[in-house]
């Protein structure tokens, strides 16, 4: 292996192609998602980055069908996964949905990220110039925090090992605490369901001012969205400045009026009030059961 390449370096930010013949920056993984750097909170999360030899190695079949069984905590925790191989990314497409693996599957087929590692291997007989099996552990800044050697099978993280791995890095975060989401400021956003127990209070009624404009978009997944005012200015609001109980949403192309609260992280709606409903799509606003999905 690259001498470069030990545990606190930084690991290359480096570009693949991924399974769906996409161009892919590591770094993109690891970024905070607009919810967290509209509250503040900047810090990106971990990547676990798998080298493997090919489809055929039945120790890669091992090893990836144990993080099939991780992908739905990995997925609650915030924590990402990328899988790199020499195999063309149709190759790559194909072993993914073989294994019902939902992270993203990069390919390496020109060999220029392995050889940079010193990871290529050249020694195989009947499965030549592959990747050498590793896993890394990076922070967020791609900081190598573990780095485990499975050209043994046995080398290779088990499950705890990069539960714990995770763990370690996701603490250091500045908002691992409860605190950090009780403060003025994030309550200002991200609003708690009590503030809405007696309804809608009229808008204004806070002192806050009052603006009106069209909802330009709303992801439905993140629970979070943005709003066109009148005046021009993009607003963000999370779902929980609209008021009412369980998982709210809105649909594009709602005319909305609501308050505007000037946070630190920019503009944000509160007390979000259907004026008009759009003429085409789904009902604007709805509560439905919390199903587990990250809703910030």
């Amino acid at each position: 292996m690259n001498p470069e390449i030990r545990v606190g370096a930084r690991f290359p930010d480096f570009e693949l192609p991924d399974f769906r013949k996409r161009t892919a920056r590591l770094s993109s993984f690891t970024k905070p998602s607009p919810m967290d750097e509209r509250l503040g909170f900047t810090d990106g999360y971990p990547l676990i980055v798998v080298f493997y030899r090919g489809f055929y190695c039945p120790r890669d079949g091992q090893q990836m069908r144990m993080l099939v069984q991780f992908q739905d905590e990995l997925a609650v925790n915030y924590c990402k996964l990328v899988a790199i191989s020499v195999d063309p990314p149709l190759v790559c497409a194909a072993y993914r949905y073989g294994l019902g693996a939902a992270w993203p599957f990069l390919s390496d087929e020109k060999r220029e990220v392995v050889k940079m590692l010193g990871i290529l291997d050249e020694t195989e007989g009947e499965y030549a110039y592959c990747s050498q099996p590793f896993t890394f552990v990076l922070a967020p800044d791609l900081t190598i925090h573990k780095i485990y050697n499975g050209w043994y099978f046995v080398g290779r993280p088990t499950l705890e090992e990069l539960r714990q791995d995770l763990r370690a890095l996701m603490e250091r975060r500045s908002n691992y605490s409860y605190e950090a989401y009780n403060a003025p400021a994030i309550r200002a956003v991200r609003i708690p369901a009590q503030e809405w127990a007696n309804g809608a209070p009229p808008l204004g009624a806070n002192g806050l001012p009052v603006a009106h404009g069209v909802v330009k978009w709303f992801r439905y997944d993140d629970g979070y969205g943005m709003i066109a005012s009148d005046d021009g200015q993009a607003i963000f609001f999370h779902f929980t400045a609209i008021p009412g109980e369980g998982y709210r949403t809105v649909a594009p192309g709602a005319e909305v009026d609501f308050e505007v609260v000037n946070a630190p992280s920019g503009l944000s709606a509160r007390n979000v009030q259907i004026a008009r409903q759009p003429t085409l799509g789904p009902a604007p606003i709805e509560s439905k059961t919390y199903s587990g999905t990250n809703r910030g």
